[in-house]
Parts: C-alpha cells; sequence; structure tokens
C-alpha cells in the first residue's frame, strides 16, 4: 500500500502543483525520486511528529495540498493536539498517511502497536478517516479527498487484500447478501480473514473502507439484523452505531495492551483474529438466542 501511496503521489504531483510530501524518516528512500523531480516540495523531517502535523497545517494554509506520512502511533496518539488544533479547527486540507497500523509492526511491542487512531480522529470535527485496505482503494480514496477541503486520515497496511470491493469514497461494500438474520460487518485489511472465518455460514457480509462519513444507508439496510463488528482497531463499530436502534456485537481487540512480539498474524491469531476465532465469534452468535 505504502508503493502505492508513493505512485499516487507521484501521478497527482504532475497534475496538481500543489501537492507536497512531508516524510518522518520514514519511507524516505521509497520517495527518493519524488524529491529529485519535486525538490521544492519534498521534505523529510525526521522524528518531529507534532512539527510535521504544524508544518503540514501551514502548507495547506497558504494553498498547498500536503501528505505527512510516518508510522500511527506517532503521527496520531502523539500528535492529536496538532492534528486537533492546526488541522481540524482551522479547517485545513491536510492529508495525514499512516503505516504500521494495528500491528503491523507487532515485532516492536506496544509502543508501536496503534488501535485508537481512528476512533479518536472520527471525533474530530470536519476529520475524514478512512482504512483502505488494498492498493486500489488507496489509489482511488487519495485521488477523491486530497482536494476535499477538510482534513483527512488515511490508515494503510503492509498487508492488503486484493478483494475487489466498491472503491467509491463514503460507500461501503455488500460482499454477501442471503438474508441471513446476522450481518458480519468490517473494515481494511482484514477482510480475507473475515471472508475465511464466514465461509458456508448463514451470515451476510458488509465492508468499509470510509468509516467517517459511515455509509448510514447500507447499515440501514440491514438494521433488521444482528451486527457483528469484526475490526482490528477501535472506530468502526462507533461509527455504524453512528445509526440509532441497531442490535451490534464486538469481536476484536481485548481490553488489554497486546504485549505479545511475532508477526501481525501472530497478534491475529493470539487474540482471535485470525479466520478459525472469526468463525468461532460467528457461530457463537449465530448459536446464541436472537
Amino acid at each position: 500500500m505504502r508503493k502505492q501511496f508513493k505512485e499516487t503521489c507521484f501521478a497527482l504531483a504532475e497534475q496538481d502543483p500543489r501537492i507536497a510530501v512531508i516524510l518522518g524518516d520514514v519511507s524516505v528512500y521509497m520517495f527518493l525520486d519524488f524529491g529529485k523531480k519535486y525538490p521544492g516540495r519534498f521534505h523529510n523531517m525526521g522524528i518531529c511528529e507534532n512539527t510535521m502535523i504544524s508544518v503540514a497545517a501551514g502548507m495547506a494554509a497558504t494553498g498547498l495540498r500536503p501528505f505527512v506520512h510516518t508510522i500511527a502511533p506517532f503521527l496520531t496518539e502523539r500528535s492529536l493536539e496538532q492534528i486537533k488544533l492546526d488541522c481540524s479547527y482551522n479547517r485545513w486540507p491536510v492529508n495525514i498517511v499512516t503505516c504500521g497500523a494495528s500491528f503491523d509492526y507487532a515485532w516492536d511491542g506496544a509502543t508501536h502497536h496503534c488501535y485508537t487512531d481512528l476512533a479518536i480522529l472520527r471525533l474530530l470535527p470536519d476529520m475524514e478517516v478512512l482504512q483502505p485496505g488494498s492498493r486500489r482503494e488507496v489509489d482511488a480514496l487519495m485521488r477523491a479527498t486530497y482536494d476535499s477541503g477538510k482534513p483527512t486520515y488515511l490508515r494503510l497496511s503492509d498487508h492488503p487484500h486484493d478483494v475487489e470491493t466498491n472503491l467509491e469514497f463514503g460507500k461501503g461494500t455488500v460482499i454477501k447478501d442471503c438474508g441471513a438474520p446476522v450481518t458480519v460487518m468490517t473494515a481494511g485489511p482484514i477482510l480475507p480473514n473475515v471472508i475465511d472465518g464466514c465461509r458456508d455460514l448463514n451470515v451476510n457480509l458488509v465492508y468499509f473502507h470510509t468509516l467517517k462519513p459511515i455509509d448510514r444507508d447500507l447499515v440501514e439496510r440491514f438494521r433488521h439484523t444482528r451486527i457483528l463488528v469484526v475490526h482490528d482497531a477501535f472506530g468502526l463499530q462507533e461509527a455504524i452505531n453512528e445509526v440509532p436502534g441497531l442490535r451490534t456485537w464486538y469481536h476484536g481487540l481485548p481490553d488489554q495492551f497486546c504485549a505479545w512480539y511475532g508477526t501481525v498474524h501472530d497478534i491475529r491469531a493470539r487474540i482471535g483474529l485470525d479466520a478459525p476465532g472469526i468463525r468461532r465469534a460467528v457461530a457463537d452468535l449465530l448459536d446464541s438466542p436472537a
């Protein structure tokens, strides 16, 4: 997904001289060609995440359309005040693009995990919040939102899926609608695990890449069912519950730090977000009283 981020930045910059890129010592080598071609629009600011956000807001105030990029927990949780005041309060069109969430950097421990970013940023006024799950979604969503006039958050992963989905900003995708009494709703790159976990089960399956604005019409379509939100972060269930009167359950993160090391797949298996764990959660809801 980071490669697609770079390629789309290049394509946009060729057409729009307002595009600028600010990096925090991450993905620098990937963007060296961008820096050579557009030296005045490329800045590696090092480990200065708060300043990166403020500089990006200043650039946006002058009419530029900056993309600011580094690891998720440092650019979102650490820099929340700058995002809130410099970007959201002023309504500057800053594009915040991260990598590493939720457990892509599982081997670096809890300091590099990030699972509150989507939930936190969707609470800020005027913020657009996206969790693309595929390279196609990254390209389409970047093009659709970079000049929206609002601050935008795109959370990238190094483990994309290749499922064909609706690429329209703000719209979800119905993966399966079999008229079942239970609907599983999910978002982002964990989609293949959810598809495998739900295989041959009598459930509907709905996917989102945009958490804010959430596709309320699509949620409403399944309001008569019990909804199980399967997600490797916080934020999706809260967004879905903007639609009142739903019956929702959550299968995702435990109320504890994931203090284990390994790969993203190890962590998902440990907390039940691999395909077998998801299947158990779905089966339990199907077997429970309506």
